[in-house]
């Protein structure tokens, strides 16, 4: 698989697959994947599977509420996701009510380089295109927190 047509049925790629097609796929593609109606699945299934990916060995006592808005919606809205790391798990929540220990907020494609591990989450806080608001050791430490497939 070299494309994201692959992502027709999405949840059925693992997260080293995806990090590959991620990796593989021009960001003009990637772009077009995350403005079109799959949009929802990609990240509805992204999230999903951060519970699965979590390292509870690396958390140590870390209870935090992460909020991430992923920006360039079809309707020039964002999406917003709320994962809650306590007790040594990690939860999505239902939705984003509860005040955050972090915020993040990046567009789709820089979005999909970061959960893939074909970029550099540092970089992008340094040039602007990851904003980081709250917690910003947390911030940093986040990768760590999680398996992230590398491509």
């Amino acid at each position: 698989m070299t494309d994201l047509d692959a992502l027709g049925d999405f949840t059925s790629i693992d997260p080293k697959q995806f990090a590959q097609l991620v990796k593989s796929t021009p960001d003009s593609r990637l772009a077009e994947i995350m403005s079109s109606p799959q949009r929802k699945t990609v990240l509805d299934t992204i999230f999903s599977r951060f519970p699965e990916l979590f390292r509870p060995d690396r958390a140590g006592s870390t209870n935090a509420i992460i909020h991430w808005n992923i920006t360039g919606a079809a309707d020039g809205g964002t999406d917003a996701y709320e994962l809650v790391i306590a007790d040594g798990a990690c939860k999505l929540s239902p939705s984003p009510d509860q005040s955050p220990k972090l915020s993040i907020t990046v567009g789709p494609v820089d979005f999909l380089k970061v959960v893939s591990g074909a970029g550099n989450p540092m970089m992008m806080f340094m040039t602007g295109k990851l904003k980081a608001k709250g917690d910003l050791g947390l911030a940093a430490n986040i990768a760590n927190l999680f398996d992230i497939p590398k491509a």
